[in-house]
């Protein structure tokens, strides 16, 4: 399996217009076309299975993002609530499988109902994670609170069972969010610093991500890596580096 962890793979979020293009910053077009398989069938994941319109709005986004880029599609499928439970054989006839984003506690329950770790853990194409996405492919997921009064609840779990495809935890759109305050709080500085003792969370802004393949991770383009209170610069726009923790 060649897996993808995006923060955005079609630009930043926070930019203005929206075209339906993949970002080639950082080499992410070149690396992806060439592990692109003939024969593209592509199945998309939601992360809110019960947005209908929104999921068939980003399955249709998508498949043209595809298209524009000049990889083969030869079919496109959406797995929401209202698609039957592929069985493991039926996840691993595709080449292609897209992790959404999204709310990252919502998608990680969809996928744990539908015991998605038990149908992709023998998937050999390339697999990529759309910021939630890519969180939720973590073994432990940091689920960096996002909505006002998540910091507030004491139900609400920061650490979370994910699918186990990498040890890697991702924290997506960086230059979004990195001056956000939540529940009164700064978001990176009060509260993600002080979930960070004992962790290490890799910070992307759009447009940088990672390609791992055979238990070998890459870091491509700006990034940060936050651990025990600490942020420092990882890698630099443009360049790569093979992941490492301190």
């Amino acid at each position: 399996m060649i897996l993808y962890l995006t923060s955005s793979p079609t630009g930043p979020l926070d930019a203005p217009g929206g075209a339906p293009e993949l970002d080639p910053s950082n080499g992410f077009v070149t690396l992806l076309t060439g592990d692109w398989p003939d024969m593209g069938r592509v199945l998309l994941i939601a992360a809110d299975p019960d947005n209908h319109p929104g999921n068939d709005e980003m399955k249709h986004y998508f498949h043209k993002v595809f298209l524009n880029a000049g990889l083969p599609v030869s079919t496109f499928h959406l797995w929401d609530s209202r698609t039957p439970v592929y069985s493991p054989e039926q996840v691993c006839a595709f080449d292609v499988i897209i992790l959404a984003g999204g709310h990252v506690p919502t998608q990680n329950a969809f996928f744990q109902r539908i015991s998605l770790f038990d149908s992709i853990r023998n998937f050999d194409g390339v697999l990529m994670g759309i910021s939630a996405g890519s969180m939720n492919c973590a073994e432990t997921v940091y689920a960096q609170p996002e909505i006002e009064g998540e910091t507030l609840d004491p139900d609400y779990k920061s650490f979370i069972p994910g699918l186990g495809m990498t040890r890697i935890q991702i924290l997506p759109h960086y230059q979004a969010v990195c001056n956000r305050i939540l529940d009164g709080r700064r978001l990176f500085e009060d509260i993600t610093a002080q979930d960070s003792h004992g962790h290490c969370f890799l910070i992307l802004p759009d447009g940088s991500f990672v390609r791992e393949s055979e238990g070998h991770a890459t870091v491509y383009g700006l990034s940060y890596l936050m651990h025990d209170g600490i942020q420092e610069t990882f890698c630099l726009q443009n360049q790569h580096r093979e992941y490492s923790e301190p």
